[in-house]
């Protein structure tokens, strides 16, 4: 029989595989007894998570994760969990905390804020951030929100080169470019040091010791731009990345991600952001209806007339995550006691009063839909529950 991931284009497949052998290694260094245990309230999930996790032990945060929202019941057999990263996640990466800030003004992935240092225990929060990225990647559970290619790079310890500048400061990676292909005697009149804002405030930053007095020429140029290239990303940001990296590593040894490139620990670390409906609904499971009941053939219609962003919400109102595994909807996770994946389910409730609004078992996945009787209301009351929902329904 042939292997499901031989189904995948080749890159795709490649990961797969590094991706099951990442798996087996961190399912070796899962502690066999106990559970992270976490109660947190929703209005203070950043709080409370960052000052439960910052009292653990490394040892005790590979531990099988359960988590609880105070005051309510849902039973945490997977999707509790991923709900909480993903609350946390959008509070965590959230450019009005100061901890992260957005790459460009047009660009939504995000890069360390080189001004975090206005919180005086940033870097405290910067190991927090690095061991919920760790714990999201043990547990296999995706985050909300991505950060540079460099970030990424910068995650495996390797170097930073001109081209990675490109997408994140497309207007330098112009100028450095200009002087490595022209002859730059008598037209560049810089120094090796850079000048930058800082609330206001100009300072001026030496690219190498005594690099205000050091002019940049035809034959030091190279040397200028791997110091200004590497300035670009780490300016103001050491200690911030330094802090976040040993927070990943507790969780995630360095050696094991060695397979990965940073495109490859990009989607390890966010799953795939574009949703395939097509996808989707091959891999989907039906209880008490066909492919060709009426109540089916409407709700893929209403995910096909959906914008992108709605069918995220759909998708995370059902199973805790607006994210789609690197696999494709086929390895969706449910609960983390069971073994494989769990498919994404239909169930419709004949006995249940069209009035009622749709409800979501995140734990297993499962949407279940009451028998409307037209396209429109069935449109309505999905709509209603996706976009006011938050919480769980009772497993």
């Amino acid at each position: 029989m042939m292997d499901s991931a031989d189904l995948l284009p080749k890159y795709r497949r490649d990961l797969v595989g590094k991706i099951r052998a990442l798996r087996q290694e961190l399912q070796l260094l899962q502690p066999q007894s106990g559970h992270c245990r976490l109660e947190v309230s929703r209005n203070e999930i950043f709080e409370e998570s960052y000052r439960l996790i910052m009292k653990m032990r490394p040892k005790d945060m590979r531990k099988r994760l359960m988590v609880k929202f105070k005051g309510e019941e849902g039973l945490d057999y997977g999707g509790v969990a991923r709900e909480w990263l993903h609350l946390l996640s959008r509070e965590m990466l959230n450019p009005q905390y100061g901890l992260f800030q957005y790459s460009r003004d047009d660009h939504y992935s995000l890069q360390i804020n080189p001004d975090s240092g206005v919180n005086p225990e940033h870097l405290s929060y910067f190991h927090f951030v690095g061991r919920i990225l760790g714990i999201a990647v043990f547990h296999n559970h995706v985050l909300d929100g991505g950060f540079t290619l460099p970030f990424y790079k910068q995650l495996l310890n390797k170097p930073i080169t001109l081209s990675d500048i490109e997408d994140v400061d497309p207007e330098l990676h112009r100028s450095l470019t200009w002087i490595l292909e022209n002859n730059i005697t008598n037209v560049i009149d810089s120094s090796f040091s850079v000048e930058n804002n800082s609330f206001g405030v100009l300072k001026v930053h030496e690219l190498k010791p005594n690099g205000s007095s050091i002019s940049v020429t035809e034959d030091n140029k190279r040397e200028y731009v791997k110091l200004y290239v590497n300035y670009r990303f780490m300016r103001g940001i050491e200690q911030q990345f330094l802090a976040l990296s040993k927070g990943f590593g507790e969780l995630i040894l360095s050696h094991l991600l060695r397979p990965f490139d940073e495109r490859e620990l990009e989607l390890l670390i966010s799953g795939i952001s574009q949703i395939d409906v097509n996808d989707w609904k091959a891999n989907t499971r039906l209880k008490q209806c066909t492919a060709d009941t009426p109540q089916i053939v409407w709700f893929w219609q209403i995910v096909e007339s959906y914008s992108p962003e709605m069918r995220a919400q759909l998708l995370q109102f059902v199973t805790g995550s607006c994210r789609v595994p690197l696999q494709g909807f086929r390895a969706l996770q449910g609960s983390t006691g069971a073994v494989g994946p769990r498919l994404f389910t239909i169930h419709l409730t004949a006995d249940v009063p069209i009035q009622n609004l749709p409800k979501a078992h995140t734990c297993f996945n499962r949407l279940d839909l009451p028998m409307y009787d037209s396209y429109q209301l069935m449109y309505d009351k999905l709509t209603q529950a996706v976009e006011e929902t938050c919480g769980f329904a009772v497993e």
